[in-house]
């Protein structure tokens, strides 16, 4: 990993950690990444395929570095240092000055290809992003072997194989191949992103491509019930916890309450409906139906308040917000 974050200054004599702002050029371990795979059989894939491909990466990348063959992580003598965790599952910490955690986010977001169900012939190319954060950007080697023998054993019900033929960082405003396929290998990159200058707007919009699902003490919040606070604090408490735990980075919640207070003075205006997808759980052995809002949602306000919140909604898209981020719910891109 060529690039590297900020450094992090010492926490603070109260020991809690000092307050770390988004501010233009500060860089952040963050990246997504285009993997492409050429098709050796016809393959299916399902209305939402987020489900999917992240069972596929998580089923391969286990195979791959479990070396105990214990059936769950937590109880296996090298749960805190093994690379499946580590990336998939990751482990709450033991201690926190804030609050205990039952679970934490994971360093990574598959994103899928755009709803609908497909079908992809033989000889065609199917394509999917994953951002990585932190240190699992460390592991995009690993990670990149691991989608390639999940491919070459055969993915979704018919398990059509596929070959690696491509994967490129996706900047803004930019894409760069970064796959070496003679030595089928990563070449080296810079895997970091840098806030830009955002513009002083009085409104700005998120368009929500796939199901936003916010919650309330477990039960997920219906369009009516949504409100600027709600997706702010998710998106905050979600920023937040990926930098501290994953990238040593500490303090990005410092200003929670400033925060919020903006986002509470904020108006919106929902164009938003309810989009429910059913997935099949391997862990539970059942059918689950989850759901969440698409559609357009614009937040308005005093241009200083949104110039407040503007940067965690524009880093949102790399990250996603909401339940089930990791198989790329949650994803939204904004206009103003």
């Amino acid at each position: 990993m060529s690039g590297a974050a900020r450094a992090v200054p010492a926490a603070t004599r109260s020991g809690l950690p000092p307050t770390l702002l988004l501010r233009p050029g500060i860089v952040l371990p963050v990246a997504r990444y285009r993997f492409v795979f050429r098709m050796e059989d016809a393959l299916f894939l399902p209305e939402y395929a987020g489900s999917l491909l992240r069972g596929q990466f998580g089923a391969a990348l286990r195979r791959l570095v479990c070396l105990t063959g214990l059936p769950e992580c937590p109880a296996c003598p090298l749960y805190r240092t093994c690379p499946y965790p580590a990336v998939f599952e990751a482990p709450a910490p033991a201690a926190h000055a804030l609050q205990r955690f039952s679970e934490v986010p994971n360093p990574y977001v598959v994103e899928p290809p755009p709803l609908g169900s497909r079908y992809v012939p033989a000889g065609g190319t199917v394509s999917f992003c994953l951002v990585l954060v932190g240190h699992a950007l460390d592991r995009l080697p690993l990670i990149a072997y691991a989608l390639q023998r999940a491919f070459a054993r055969g993915i979704g019900r018919h398990e059509a194989k596929g070959r690696l033929e491509e994967v490129a960082i996706e900047r803004p405003g930019a894409t760069q191949s970064i796959w070496d396929d003679e030595r089928s290998r990563i070449r080296r990159h810079d895997q970091t992103l840098a806030m830009p200058l955002l513009p002083q707007v009085g409104a700005v919009t998120l368009n929500i491509a796939t199901p936003l699902r916010l919650q309330k003490e477990g039960h997920p919040l219906p369009p009516e019930r949504l409100t600027p606070r709600t997706l702010f604090t998710a998106l905050l408490r979600r920023t937040a916890l990926l930098f501290e735990l994953h990238a040593a980075m500490p303090g990005f919640a410092g200003d929670a309450a400033r925060l919020a207070a903006c986002a509470d003075r904020l108006s919106d205006e929902r164009r938003l409906r309810w989009k429910d997808w059913t997935r099949f759980s391997s862990r539970q052995r059942r059918e689950m139906t989850l759901g969440g809002v698409v559609g357009a949602w614009t937040l308005a306000g005093d241009p200083d308040d949104i110039k407040e919140l503007l940067p965690w909604f524009w880093l949102g898209q790399w990250l996603h917000a909401g339940k089930n981020a990791t198989m790329g719910m949650g994803a939204y891109t904004l206009s103003w």
